[in-house]
């Protein structure tokens, strides 16, 4: 199996995948989209929200707002050594406390890591009027797409090489935090251990 990169910048990697078979393909491709973990919002406790939009739907645009962090820094929760009670290894909190008038950013979102932020400070998230106010805290936390799509780490996509069903070629544009270089190896990581896992169970099979 080969691998050559044909296009690459910060947010989309193009890549030609050879000698392989469209079910490698297929698994690449849907272990990319729901399978990496990505950082995004999950519970919002709202102190105070006047402002002329409902708690749900902030909550909601906050839960979208894609979230750029270290991934060897953080373990999915049921992971964690913390065992799902929240720490700061899995865990990340913003707080926003702003009066109106103004509008309200994704920038104005302060995190307790400054490592950790939004990918993009301009992503808007509701304007105050005169005398609004709205305070929160949201805490993010590691998830994968197959649970809910703000955790989908990526756009994936490929099609065939003119000739060759053995070829494909692959587009991979991040949605998320994540560099799409790392969203590439990382599901390579993931499906090689999926088949050491089979292989596990295959053995215990075998012995009954």
């Amino acid at each position: 199996m080969k691998i050559k990169i044909t296009e690459q910048d910060d947010k989309k990697l193009a890549f030609t995948l050879e000698d392989a078979d469209v079910s490698f393909a297929n698994a690449m491709r849907r272990v990319m989209l729901v399978e990496v973990p990505t950082l995004a919002v999950e519970w919002v406790d709202f102190h105070e929200n006047t402002s002329a939009m409902y708690d749900e739907v902030i909550a909601h645009r906050l839960g979208l707002i894609p979230i750029t962090f270290d991934p060897k820094m953080y373990n999915l929760i049921e992971e964690c050594v913390c065992e799902g009670k929240g720490c700061s290894q899995c865990q990340v909190y913003f707080v926003v406390d702003k009066k109106g008038p103004c509008v309200i950013y994704s920038g104005d979102m302060k995190s307790t890591d400054e490592t950790v932020k939004p990918v993009d400070p301009g992503f808007p998230i509701v304007e105050l009027l005169e005398g609004q106010n709205l305070k929160f805290d949201a805490i993010a936390q590691l998830g994968k797409g197959e649970a809910h799509i703000k955790w989908q780490a990526s756009i994936a996509a490929y099609k065939y090489a003119k000739n060759n069903d053995t070829k494909f070629n692959f587009v991979v544009e991040t949605v998320s935090g994540l560099e799409p270089a790392y969203i590439i190896q990382k599901a390579a990581e993931i499906i090689e251990a999926k088949g050491e896992e089979f292989k596990e169970q295959l053995k215990e099979v075998k012995s009954s």
